[in-house]
């Protein structure tokens, strides 16, 4: 059987798949070459990230696919209901990228909170010349420790994240629809743990308590979830982090709220024109900047691969 791993998949879920007697093709196919290609070469599986399209019209294109893998945790970039309703099965791995997706949430905020975004800009051009200037210009840091932490969307990320923010000693707060209570296990080094349970409440009451905002929910049917309103809703110096989705946070708002100095700074690894984001939001001095790599781990590449090939054989009854 042949899989096509479309945006690549790490060395270890190819080892385990080859070893169970299937071939595992990873050179990236333009989207609108995929049909004609699944289709010469027989592609059983598909496997994908965020970057290629599994619409209804690739699936009706494509009778031999049986199985679309989604390397990560959401999959709005796949018709998961139309293909599950065609009897393909459709897979992911919710759990493989969380941790890495969470550490890079802090990046952003360790960035922002010490200029480090900025910082590392300047040093190179004027450092040796305006040393004494810039030290300055970056006295004003905050620390995180002792802060409150707004986490929209609980699911396996955002309680990662939760559970790096405790650690830190920071106040969490939360917003979620589906989820009215998580209960987040902070481990130690020694195998001594503590549980915080943390009830979610309306999105309002985070916005407006929550000196740190951080993203984490499926793209929106309905327009943005942060927009204008929402930024006039939160603490005034207040930052955003959303290494959740591009079109989450209206881009604009964001610039105004920026420029206006009702926002802090901001973090983005995600971002509404993919794979061509504005200059505007590319250019502004008071946001971090990641090219969706949040789940760019040696670590979570390994899980996503392991995790995909044992999904796979599993399904297909592969010892």
């Amino acid at each position: 059987m042949k899989i096509l791993a479309n945006d690549g998949l790490d060395r270890s879920g190819i080892q385990v798949l080859e070893s169970k007697g299937f071939q595992v093709l990873t050179e990236k196919v333009p989207q609108e070459m995929l049909a004609e290609y699944i289709n010469s070469n027989t592609i059983r599986t598909l496997l994908v990230r965020s970057a290629t399209q599994v619409r209804h019209e690739l699936i009706d294109q494509c009778p031999t696919l049986q199985i679309i893998g989604r390397g990560g945790v959401g999959m709005d970039n796949i018709d998961v209901d139309y293909a599950r309703l065609k009897g393909l099965h459709v897979i992911n791995t919710p759990a493989a990228s969380s941790e890495s997706v969470a550490e890079l949430v802090f990046a952003h905020l360790f960035s922002g909170c010490r200029y480090l975004h900025d910082s590392n800009r300047k040093m190179p051009e004027v450092g040796i010349t305006h040393f004494t200037q810039l030290k300055k210009s970056y006295e004003a840091g905050i620390e995180l420790r002792g802060k409150t932490i707004g986490i929209i969307g609980m699911g396996k990320i955002g309680q990662e994240v939760a559970r790096i923010a405790l650690g830190l000693g920071m106040r969490v707060i939360a917003a979620d629809s589906n989820v009215g209570r998580a209960s987040i296990k902070v481990k130690f080094y020694n195998n001594q743990f503590i549980n915080v349970d943390i009830e979610t409440e309306p999105l309002e009451g985070v916005l407006r308590h929550a000196d740190f905002l951080t993203l984490h929910v499926p793209t929106q049917a309905e327009g943005f979830m942060i927009g204008e309103k929402e930024f006039k809703m939160m603490k005034q110096g207040a930052a955003i982090i959303n290494c959740s989705r591009g079109g989450v946070v209206d881009e604009t708002a964001l610039l105004q709220a920026l420029d206006a100095g009702r926002i802090r700074f901001a973090g983005l690894d995600v971002f509404i024109d993919e794979p061509t984001p504005s200059a505007d939001i590319l250019m502004h001095p008071s946001i971090s900047l990641t090219p969706h790599t949040g789940a760019s781990t040696l670590e979570a590449q390994d899980r996503i691969g392991l995790s995909l090939a044992q999904q796979i054989c599993s399904i297909l009854q592969i010892p």
